[in-house]
């Protein structure tokens, strides 16, 4: 078992000690002992009650847990359940979108687009506009009064 997941059942079950009886008598025991027993052993996560959950450096794979306990346990009626579901449906969706956005494979398609612009434009040419001066304009007068 991975490192990480043994910080995430330590977590788990240092939240899951900090709820009311109420709560935590839905968690069946097999699955309190299965986090009470592959928690890493020297780990105290601590778990502030007065700050919520998000804001708590908490792994990524504990909020995964607490979502499935929430999902198995927690949810009173079916109606609760489908709501969860498509708001965590929501969540990944929006969670794709930002990947994608933000993904370094897109960040250097628009980067390699900007070049590929700066290149198309370094090949147009500048023309140097010259002031005539006052013999350039009588001989080109003459010339249109000529070809008339």
């Amino acid at each position: 078992m991975s490192i990480e997941d043994m910080l995430s059942y330590a977590e788990v079950d240092e939240i899951l000690n900090l709820l009311d009886y109420e709560y935590a008598k839905k968690i069946p025991e097999k699955v309190r002992d299965l986090f009470r027993n592959e928690r890493m052993p020297d780990y105290a996560p601590k778990i502030d009650l007065d700050i919520s959950l998000e804001q708590q450096n908490l792994q990524r794979k504990t909020t995964i847990l607490l979502a499935v306990l929430n999902l198995n346990y927690w949810c009173q009626n079916e109606n609760e359940k489908q709501d969860f579901l498509i708001e965590l449906a929501d969540n990944e969706k929006e969670k794709r979108e930002l990947e994608e956005k933000y993904s370094l494979n897109n960040l250097f398609k628009n980067r390699n687009k900007d070049v590929i612009n700066n290149n198309q434009e370094e090949h147009i040419e500048i023309t140097k506009y010259k002031k005539q001066n006052f013999l350039q304009k009588i001989l080109k007068k003459i010339r249109n009064l000529l070809k008339k």
